[in-house]
C-alpha cells in the first residue's frame, strides 16, 4: 500500500521531501506570534539547561531562543558552553569576569558573536532578496539599543519583502521591519 501512495505522489509531481531546517524554524517562530508576551528585559535566574523566562515575558532575544528551542537547540546551553571555553572572544560590555548562564544568551551582542563563530555570516545589503526565510538579522536601534529577529516566509502585503518575527516592545509579532533601522548582523544558523 505504501508503494502505491509513493507512486501516486511521484506521478503527480508531489515532493515527499521533508521541510528544511529553515522552513521548520520559520514555522516555529511564526507560531510564537500567537502567544501574548509582555516586553520585559528584567534579569531573572532561570534553570540550566533549557531555562526560559516566564512564558508571558520576554525580549527580542527570547523570540530567537524560543524558536530554536522548538527545533531542539538550546541556545542557553550552546552560548554558555562556548562562552565558558572562549570567554575572551565575547563582548565585555557588562563588566562580567565570567559567563552567566541566566543572561548571556539573552544579549544580542553575545548571540551575534555565537552566530559568527558557529553559523554562517551573510552579507548585509539593502536588497530585500538577500534576506531569506530563517535568516537571523540584527539591528542597531540607536542609543546603544540592539535588536534581533528572524526573517519569516510571509511577505508583507504590497511588497516583495519578507516580514520579521521579533519583539521590539509590542510582544512577539510579525511585521515589516527589515529596513527600519541599520542592519548590523545577518546570519544563518542550523545547529
Amino acid at each position: 500500500m505504501r508503494k502505491f501512495f509513493f507512486f501516486i505522489f511521484l506521478s503527480l509531481g508531489i515532493s515527499m521531501s521533508a521541510q528544511s531546517f529553515q522552513e521548520k524554524l520559520v514555522a516555529e517562530a511564526y507560531q510564537l506570534t500567537y502567544q501574548n508576551v509582555v516586553y520585559d528585559p528584567a534579569y531573572v535566574v532561570i534553570p540550566y539547561p533549557n531555562g526560559d523566562v516566564l512564558a508571558g515575558r520576554g525580549v527580542c532575544t527570547d523570540v530567537v531562543i524560543r524558536a530554536y528551542r522548538k527545533m531542539g537547540i538550546d541556545l542557553q546551553k550552546e552560548v554558555h558552553e562556548d562562552m565558558k571555553a572562549n570567554f575572551n572572544l565575547y563582548p565585555k560590555n557588562w563588566g562580567l569576569s565570567r559567563p552567566d548562564k541566566n543572561i548571556d544568551h539573552r544579549r544580542v551582542l553575545n548571540l551575534m558573536r555565537f552566530f559568527e563563530r558557529h553559523g554562517t555570516t551573510l552579507p548585509i545589503t539593502q536588497n530585500n532578496t538577500d534576506y531569506k526565510p530563517g535568516d537571523i538579522v540584527c539591528w542597531d536601534l540607536g542609543g546603544g539599543a540592539l535588536h534581533i529577529g528572524i526573517v519569516s516566509d510571509r511577505k508583507i502585503a504590497n511588497t516583495n519583502r519578507y516580514g520579521i518575527v521579533h519583539n521590539v516592545g509590542a510582544g512577539q509579532v510579525h511585521e515589516d521591519f527589515l529596513f527600519e533601522y541599520k542592519i548590523i548582523g545577518h546570519y544563518k544558523y542550523d545547529g
